[in-house]
């Protein structure tokens, strides 16, 4: 029967390998005639990667001037820029800029008032259905986890992994004003292409173009540069708290070491005055 168990976990096993190995493949290839993505060194990836924040400082001037006329960020506050290092008056002098829904008063009425620092990144539509209505029936997803949402990690074949902000820069730099002529694309009607979507239609019109913006410490705003900023922005948004989760990691991994060290020693100890009993108890 333990045989049976064994041969069972094995072959489990070997079916989750495969079957990460080939789903991994395919999304890092883009899948069906998806040409593979573009990969870029990101500065917070890997075990003791840190996120750039001049770079996140520039990602969000893009999206503050981009992609917030269509994208929220539900998850993340105001207060939450000053990991970019931005200070209290500049985090106030954000959330001015937006006037947040508060209330019951007390006549039991909501009210409109300027965000405070506490108050998170509001959407620039009412509701779902005002948002399809602007942009043509499709929705715009909230940033707050997208560019998690497009990781695929594979532990089986890493260089087939595929990190969000990967897709993030290619499907920003994909737009095309026309399917290549090998492509057997026949687009619907206002749809664009993209090289990088699933279907290669979608919905939003290119959003960024070279120059679009005038960052301050001045960076060149190519195409590939804002998507690259927004994209790291993207990813920080997600995942806040990356710098010290990895701090903590490394921690418990030096302290799993000296436990094992010690251990080893405690280990042998005993059994070394175990085998000299045994030794005292034959003589």
């Amino acid at each position: 029967m333990l045989k049976i168990i064994k041969k069972i976990g094995l072959v489990s096993i070997v079916i989750a390998g495969a079957t990460a190995v080939g789903v991994s493949g395919s999304l890092a290839a883009g899948g069906g005639d998806m040409p593979p993505l573009k990969k870029y060194d990101w500065p917070h990836a890997g075990p003791f990667g840190k996120y750039d924040k001049a770079s996140l400082q520039r990602g969000f001037q893009v999206f503050r001037e981009v992609c917030a006329a269509c994208h929220g960020m539900k998850l993340v506050a105001f207060r939450n820029l000053a990991d970019l290092g931005y200070n209290e008056d500049e985090i106030k002098a954000f959330a001015k800029e937006y006037d947040v829904t508060d209330g019951p008063d007390g006549d039991g009425e909501m009210f409109d008032r300027p965000a405070r620092p506490s108050d998170y990144y509001p959407s620039p539509y009412a509701n779902e259905q005002a948002a399809r209505a602007a942009n043509n029936g499709a929705y715009p997803p909230d940033f707050s986890l997208l560019a998690k949402a497009r990781e695929h990690i594979s532990l089986f074949t890493p260089w087939n992994s595929q990190y969000g902000e990967d897709y993030i820069v290619n499907l920003m730099t994909g737009y095309r004003d026309e399917p290549p002529a090998d492509m057997n694309v026949e687009m619907s009607d206002g749809m664009n292409f993209n090289m990088y979507f699933p279907g290669h239609q979608i919905a939003m019109a290119q959003p960024m173009y070279d120059d679009q913006v005038e960052y301050a410490d001045g960076t060149p705003a190519t195409l590939e540069q804002m998507a690259i900023d927004v994209a790291a922005f993207m990813y920080w948004a997600a995942e806040p708290k990356l710098e010290e989760r990895k701090q903590m990691g490394l921690k418990v991994m030096l302290f799993m070491a000296l436990l094992t060290v010690l251990l080893y020693f405690t280990n042998k100890q005993v059994w070394a005055k175990v085998k000299k009993g045994e030794d005292l108890k034959e003589d």
